[in-house]
């Protein structure tokens, strides 16, 4: 995936994100993701924070902080906070996920929805967002992964080409995020519509956080 042609889908999507995209990928995936992070109130970093969809599922508790590559999404979580009036979100921030402005061990849990299979380089955002974990800290990723065999297999490899056009990877295999990573999977979900997406609920380890 090119930043340019993210940039571009993003800026086309943005209007009618919510209508679209997030009815179906906000209850159950986006829901779940800050759930985990409602277990203990902390400082929490969702990265690809978009339109702002999620902010409200986080605790009222959290010092919760969101980045964004595109402004399009961003102005729209703003509308929506101020909207809500969402105290509990601290910061909202364009930023790349490749290069987080943020410093080791600063945040206690990190989301990223419906993200890593539209970045660019997802190797290092995986790396950055383990970076910014705190040790024992979660990090929680909901995305869509390819299947291994079948027909979704099929259709995802005929599909990989037009990534650009899309928008997204629909071939991402799940290890690309693992492999990438010293983060311990603590639990897996397979969500709604028919599977397509999962739940990664990581966690940074005391033990290799002090390698």
């Amino acid at each position: 995936m090119q930043l340019e042609y993210i940039l571009k889908s993003y800026a086309r999507y943005a209007p009618v994100y919510d209508q679209t995209f997030g009815w179906m990928l906000s209850f159950r995936g986006r829901s779940m993701a800050a759930g985990v992070t409602n277990k203990r109130p902390g400082k929490v970093l969702e990265v690809g924070v978009g339109t702002g969809i999620s902010l409200s599922y986080y605790r009222k508790e959290h010092e919760v902080h969101g980045i964004d590559i595109s402004p399009d999404m961003l102005e729209r979580a703003q509308q929506r906070v101020a909207r809500g009036k969402l105290s509990h979100v601290s910061s909202l921030r364009i930023m790349d996920a490749r290069e987080l402005e943020f410093s080791d061990d600063s945040f206690d849990a990190v989301v990223a929805a419906y993200v890593m299979s539209v970045v660019p380089d997802p190797e290092k955002v995986i790396r950055e967002i383990e970076r910014v974990c705190k040790p024992g800290g979660d990090v929680i990723i909901v995305n869509h992964f390819a299947a291994e065999k079948g027909f979704r297999r099929d259709i995802e490899k005929f599909l990989a080409p037009l990534s650009n056009k899309l928008g997204w990877r629909p071939d991402m295999p799940v290890q690309e995020i693992l492999g990438n990573t010293s983060l311990r999977e603590v639990k897996r979900h397979t969500l709604p519509p028919l599977g397509m997406f999962t739940m990664l609920h990581l966690r940074k380890d005391h033990e290799t956080a002090l390698q």
